[in-house]
């Protein structure tokens, strides 16, 4: 008898998260998770260059240099911008491939902000996140991916680009496996 009342137990809770999970997926809050920005004030994701330094020099957030912030990463054919901050945000890098945004990445001043505070704005605007463990919460839509990370760094990726030179990644990998084997063949 008690096995099977709680058998009866459970199959109702499942029952009734079921329901639960239909009802908050017609919520408002949902279909705001669905609809993930790529932007953070006037910075987006596929932004140039130039576009970039000019939002730097006029966002308050931001004590930007100039040219001097600016790197050129040969090897993969990028650009970084890395800006300190001023206020809630003590460094920002921006990644462009292409000269296009592909990566914004926030470091933020713990002194001010913490990471409840900004991780309950996300909650309350996007909804529960994907992926919820001690190092991350991440949310994702189709075309990008937002994390909040420990101690805290909230991260704009356009999903796209980043699975592209994560792909080519692995088969530049692949490769470099190949030649040494090849190479080790030769013994």
């Amino acid at each position: 008898m008690n096995k099977r009342f709680f058998t009866i137990l459970l199959l109702f809770a499942v029952l009734l998260s079921a329901h639960a999970q239909e009802d908050a997926a017609s919520t408002p809050e949902a279909a705001a998770a669905s609809e993930l920005p790529n932007s953070f004030r006037q910075f987006s994701i596929g932004m140039n260059i130039d576009s970039l330094k000019t939002a730097l020099k006029d966002d308050s957030l931001f004590v930007f240099r100039g040219d001097q912030d600016v790197s050129y990463l040969p090897v993969t054919e990028q650009n970084l911008v890395e800006s300190a901050g001023s206020s809630y945000i003590k460094r920002a890098f921006f990644q462009l491939k292409d000269n296009a945004v592909f990566i914004m990445a926030f470091t933020m001043n713990t002194e001010l902000i913490d990471h409840y505070s900004i991780f309950m704005s996300f909650v309350k605007k996007y909804g529960q996140p994907s992926v919820l463990n001690p190092k991350e919460a991440i949310w994702e839509s189709e075309s990008v991916r937002i994390s909040i990370e420990r101690p805290l760094v909230v991260k704009y990726i356009d999903k796209k680009v980043f699975n592209t030179l994560l792909d080519n990644s692995e088969a530049l990998n692949s490769k470099k496996s190949e030649i040494r084997d090849s190479f080790l063949e030769n013994f």
